[in-house]
């Protein structure tokens, strides 16, 4: 009768998809995040939602859609847990969706690039973004992919939040459909063709 016990004892699992991607966009959810530097995570993604024609719900801890390109599936996610509370919603959507931990791509913005610059990495230290170190706390760990777009850090001493928090500038705002443009396509890439052919191409 062992194998009797065995059949109840075993919770039946559903293998995770090879070809089914996470890609989150981090920021802050509100009308006065709206266009700010902090959000331009969840700017890449509605890119990718519009381009690819996903459509946007609200579901827990986030809004969700998903979209197929080059036969991958991309599931997109902009959480609304804010930025210093990323992890719950990145982690639990990875569990939900059944999508392992290199196959999760983390979009942000980066202080330390100039702007209009982006790197993509497969790991690496939160670089002082919050955002990603709740995503480090929760999930156990930094091995995942991330793609930092810079912002630049034209500020003066002190004004570090102010700078991160604010709308972009008229200069900024002029560059800022082909810098989200090519972070989009990093995305695609980062799924279609692998991580490091995806390096290989955007982070020249």
């Amino acid at each position: 009768m062992n194998w009797l016990f065995d059949l109840f004892r075993k919770k039946e699992t559903i293998p995770a998809d090879p070809m089914k991607y996470l890609i989150a966009g981090l920021g802050n959810i509100g009308a006065k995040y709206d266009n700010t530097r902090h959000n331009i995570g969840f700017d890449v993604v509605d890119a990718l939602a519009e381009k690819y024609g996903g459509e946007w719900a609200t579901e827990k801890l986030g809004d969700m859609a998903t979209i197929k390109q080059r036969g991958r599936t991309f599931v997109l996610l902009k959480p609304s847990t804010y930025m210093n509370r990323s992890g719950k919603a990145v982690h639990y959507w990875m569990q939900k969706e059944k999508i392992d931990k290199n196959r999760l791509l983390v979009v942000i913005d980066d202080l330390n690039l100039d702007f209009g610059k982006i790197r993509l990495r497969g790991k690496g230290s939160d670089g002082g973004h919050n955002g990603l170190k709740d995503i480090d706390q929760v999930t156990g760990g930094n091995n995942y992919a991330r793609l930092r777009i810079g912002i630049g850090n034209d500020y003066h001493q002190g004004q570090q939040v102010d700078y991160v928090l604010g709308e972009w500038s008229s200069e900024q705002q002029d560059e800022l459909p082909k810098l989200i443009k090519r972070a989009a396509e990093a995305c695609v890439a980062f799924g279609a063709i692998g991580l490091q052919h995806a390096m290989n191409k955007y982070n020249g």
